[in-house]
């Protein structure tokens, strides 16, 4: 059964009527260009399959409700809120995300009460954006039942920016805006190239499989938690960095300032520079490497990525590097670790023929070490979010 399907039946399940609507966002995976985007740089995410829909029908009052169904089938509730009182802080636990969007957007038109049901499978702490998929969907779904149906792109870019102040400012998670904007505006079989200081975007083919290729995620089941610890460490970091060498952010300097910059810096902020430049530069040469067709050529790019977050930005983790490591001795053509770090999921490039002995190296690895089994999927480019029609 589709997100969208499963949403809605949950809905009539709490509420005994039919939803007025189901609004649907996917996960993602950032094929490059990791803690660039609060660095005012360049990113490069894909939308995936897997999708969080929300059902949703208008109150006649300013009530919030929200419930949720879990993998185990089981709905939660939380406590209903009333939209005109929320603060941030204000809302505990996973509620926070839906309330945090209706807190933003009672400031844009959509302040009418509504009743939420969500449903869906993007893992969640896998580093594969599942709280920016909740929260894009509630987005749509809130401004959906107040008559904005079927945003533009710039539309939707502004969308993101809400639903990062959302998670930023109410939730008190200090991520970027990657993640919303891909949620929102990737399509199908494209990369979405983001220039985040412009908000200017390309859609850049990216058919792994006519090149024989395949992009296998490797959820190391390791989760994370952004609003608390190295995530924000690194944040401050290179807000402080970027202070420090008079620029308004990190994208201000080029790989031809790297040196200098790096001379006039404390030896714990050298490295986090080192990385924010070397990435966006990253992301550009992987950008006209796929401008040119050449996706089997961007793995050793991909592994320097993975090299740079380990070593330098020192985000990754043991099972994390096990997955990357072996995945390249195994046959991929490169590999990476994708999202905040501290756990979540790795990405490899691998030729069809291989993936299922990449995949069962990793798994064996994965035993020998005495990790917990990871998850791998193969994944695809695919559309962004939207309303369903069930």
């Amino acid at each position: 059964m589709s997100s969208a399907r499963a949403a809605a039946a949950a809905f009539e399940s709490v509420h005994g009527r039919s939803p007025a609507g189901v609004w649907s966002a996917p996960g993602r995976v950032n094929l490059i260009g990791e803690h660039t985007d609060y660095n005012d740089g360049f990113v490069l995410p894909f939308a995936l399959p897997h999708r969080l829909a929300a059902a949703a029908s208008p109150r006649s009052d300013q009530v919030l409700t929200v419930a949720s169904l879990g993998s185990d089938g089981l709905i939660q509730h939380t406590e209903p809120v009333m939209i005109p009182e929320l603060r941030p802080g204000g809302v505990p636990g996973w509620g926070a995300y839906p309330a945090g969007v209706a807190w933003v957007l009672r400031e844009h038109g959509a302040d009418r009460g509504a009743d939420l049901v969500l449903a869906g499978d993007v893992p969640t702490g896998a580093g594969l954006s599942s709280s920016a998929a909740l929260e894009c969907a509630v987005a749509l779904a809130l401004l959906g039942l107040a008559g904005e149906e079927d945003p533009d792109l710039d539309r939707r870019s502004q969308i993101a920016r809400w639903a990062q102040r959302a998670e930023n400012d109410f939730v008190g998670a200090p991520t970027g805006v990657l993640d919303q904007t891909a949620s929102l505006c990737c399509i199908d079989g494209h990369v979405l190239f983001l220039d985040v200081r412009s908000g200017e975007m390309e859609q850049v083919p990216f058919d792994a499989a006519a090149a024989g290729l395949r992009i296998l995620a490797i959820d190391t089941r390791v989760k994370h938690a952004h609003s608390e610890g190295g995530y924000g460490e690194r944040r401050k970091g290179t807000e402080r960095a970027a202070d420090l060498l008079g620029v308004k952010a990190l994208r201000d300097v080029g790989p031809d300032d790297l040196a200098g910059a790096l001379a006039r810096l404390p030896g714990d902020l050298a490295p986090l520079v080192r990385h924010v430049v070397t990435e966006n530069q990253r992301v550009l040469d992987v950008v006209a490497l796929l401008r040119d067709g050449r996706i089997g050529d961007i793995g050793p790019l991909l592994s320097a990525s993975h090299a740079s977050m380990r070593d330098d930005y020192r985000i990754s983790c043991p099972e994390l590097d096990l997955a990357v490591d072996v995945a390249v001795e195994s046959g991929a053509l490169g590999a990476r670790m994708t999202g905040g770090g501290f756990g979540g999921t790795a990405i490899a490039l691998v030729p069809e023929s291989l993936v299922d002995t990449v995949e069962a190296a990793v798994m064996a690895a994965f035993d020998r070490a005495g990790y917990r089994g990871p998850r791998a999927f193969v994944a695809v480019p695919s559309a962004g979010a939207r309303r369903d029609e069930l």
